[in-house]
């Protein structure tokens, strides 16, 4: 029944929007977007939470969300992990208990609808906001972002410049905004009157249109060193995407894999992360 269920729930809310747009654009834009940012997974679970508890820090009160910060204190410099999307802070554990190793001081935190940290919508913008937020509390040099946390950081660079981040590291992320819209739109069979009414509500809320968010559009400005992974076979985020950042980011290396997946867990990933930062 659930999986019936799942099946059709997209199905009407796309019948409900291509409607309702032409009676209501403007209500069926943000109710579009706010369905698209909708989190229905990613809290804790009870085997993640011990790992978390002992790291808890403080509590940030962020875009009118309360944020939950992690430190491992270390005495290197201070490496900071994004998280992405129906995830939050534990996904790091590998790569902790890697720069642990190193003594890195290692901050991460639950990103808004995630973990610990309140909320039910997430999206890029709200999440670069905490990133700052975030960045100007702890003040690492180094970031890391998986998926759209890496998406998330790339985003900030362009868009928050001045920061003092030294080096980006980005995993299996995606690059173009509109790849994903249309993902969504084929998912719900939206008509191309909704997606416009999306795309305007952006505008008004963000000042940019779905075309234009693109980390490869950013990267091309983006001075910092970086490393980017993706596995050819990833079938979240296409690798394609940071073949693209990586050919406008001229301080950035791809290292590229072969069924890893788009998690990439792997050992040779993060001691390849770790070496990155301490060299």
């Amino acid at each position: 029944m659930r999986k019936i269920l799942n099946k059709f729930i997209p199905i009407a809310y796309g019948a409900y929007f291509n409607a309702m747009v032409h009676i209501a654009p403007e209500r069926v834009g943000k109710k579009g977007f706010d369905v698209f940012c909708t989190v229905r997974k990613g809290k804790v679970l009870p085997a993640q939470a011990p790992f978390l508890d002992i790291a808890k820090d403080k509590i940030h009160d962020i875009a009118d969300h309360h944020i939950q910060g992690y430190r491992w204190i270390g005495n290197g410099p201070t490496v900071l992990l994004v998280h992405g999307w129906e995830s939050n802070a534990w996904r790091w554990h590998k790569l902790i208990e890697r720069l642990q190793k190193a003594d890195f001081n290692i901050i991460a935190f639950d990103a808004p609808a995630h973990g610990y940290s309140s909320g039910k919508l997430f999206n890029v913008p709200l999440n670069a906001k905490v990133l700052d937020y975030i960045i100007q509390f702890y003040k690492p040099q180094y970031l890391v972002g998986h998926s759209v946390g890496g998406m998330t950081a790339l985003f900030h660079e362009y868009h928050y410049p001045g920061s003092h981040i030294e080096k980006i590291v980005t995993i299996g992320s995606p690059s173009e905004l509109h790849e994903i819209m249309t993902y969504y739109q084929s998912i719900l069979g939206l008509s191309e009157k909704v997606m416009r009414a999306v795309d305007n509500y952006l505008f008004s809320e963000f000042g940019f249109y779905i075309r234009e968010v693109s980390t490869a559009r950013y990267a091309k400005s983006n001075t910092k060193k970086g490393l980017l992974f993706h596995d050819r076979s990833d079938n979240i985020a296409p690798y394609h995407a940071s073949e693209s950042v990586h050919s406008a980011w001229k301080g950035s290396r791809l290292y590229s894999t072969d069924g890893f997946g788009h998690s990439m867990h792997q050992n040779e990933v993060n001691d390849q992360i770790t070496a990155f930062l301490t060299n």
